[in-house]
């Protein structure tokens, strides 16, 4: 006969999981909806159950004991599960998608697209957030990331989408300024785009190139391919870009890319999430379109 276990009550669970997360008895009150004096009263009612404090009380502030170090993962994974179970049972992807992404990524590769998804799932809204920073899932409410790196990220599941490639481009008007561009050497006749950046030393030596004292050239550092493939379109310099985010431009003539010569740094273009979150139909309804996307465009 199976055993049924001892469960805690739910709402003492929900309080504690709300605390843990903003390590704060006021702020879990007014996400909640409840008093402090409330909040208080749930936690004692979980510490008993549990034999064991599980914060640490500290003049204006609390922190998670051992115990509650060891409770609290384990909590919040259990209510994601919950959470997932209920939109699936009324139906899938429904509500909102958050992603978190860079803005060369947003503008030029994904907001192109996005149509096709929105179309296919109605009932869910997506909401792009551009940011520089790698986004913690555990303490800000985003559901996906777009991140650039190696694909190395403890807890999450990570899938490669582009292969962050990069080459020189230009416009057309630029390289016929000096009667177009036959070698790579020719490019250091002109205005170059951010070269501070890495890529540009690593270009020019696989084109056996020499470049001496190349980043202390002067060049706006622009911090985005988007910013820096407008720049170079409107022709204001070379930029060293990924050709995958400008297939358009270069497709109806507002960047040439003068060689075929491609360099990586072994870095990607990568679609993340919590590993706990796999079954999430949101995230389940994202991955299978965005990699759908992809194998379409390569095939």
């Amino acid at each position: 006969m199976h055993k049924t276990l001892p469960l805690p009550p739910l709402t003492a669970m929900r309080v504690f999981e709300a605390v843990a997360r903003h390590a704060s008895f006021t702020k879990a009150a007014n996400e909640l909806g409840m008093t402090q004096a409330a909040v208080s009263y749930q936690i004692k009612v979980l510490e008993d159950r549990v034999g064991a404090p599980l914060f640490l009380r500290r003049p204006r502030q609390i922190a998670l004991t051992e115990v509650g170090q060891r409770l609290a993962p384990a909590v919040t994974q259990a209510f994601e599960q919950l959470s997932e179970a209920y939109v699936a049972a009324r139906g899938g992807a429904q509500g909102t998608l958050v992603i978190s992404t860079i803005a060369t990524f947003a503008s030029n590769w994904l907001a192109r697209r996005l149509g096709s998804f929105q179309i296919a799932h109605p009932s869910l809204a997506v909401r792009l957030q551009t940011e520089p920073h790698l986004v913690d899932f555990t303490r800000e409410e985003v559901d996906i990331g777009i991140r650039s790196g190696s694909g190395d990220w403890p807890g999450l599941a990570a899938h490669r989408l582009i292969d962050a490639d990069f080459t020189p481009m230009l416009s057309p008007s630029l390289a016929a300024s000096i009667g177009g561009i036959k070698e790579p050497a020719d490019l250091l006749r002109l205005p170059l785009l951010d070269t501070a950046d890495p890529w540009w030393a690593k270009w020019f030596k696989a084109a056996d190139v020499s470049v001496e004292g190349l980043a202390s050239r002067p060049g706006s550092s622009m911090g985005a391919q988007v910013y820096e493939g407008n720049a170079a379109a409107a022709g204001q310099g070379v930029a060293i870009l990924t050709p995958a985010f400008f297939a358009a431009e270069l497709a109806d003539g507002r960047l040439v890319q003068p060689f075929d010569l491609l360099c990586n740094d072994d870095h990607a273009y990568w679609l993340v999430y919590p590993e706990t979150r796999r079954n999430s139909p949101k995230i389940s309804a994202f991955r299978q379109w965005i990699l759908g996307e992809l194998a379409a465009s390569s095939s």
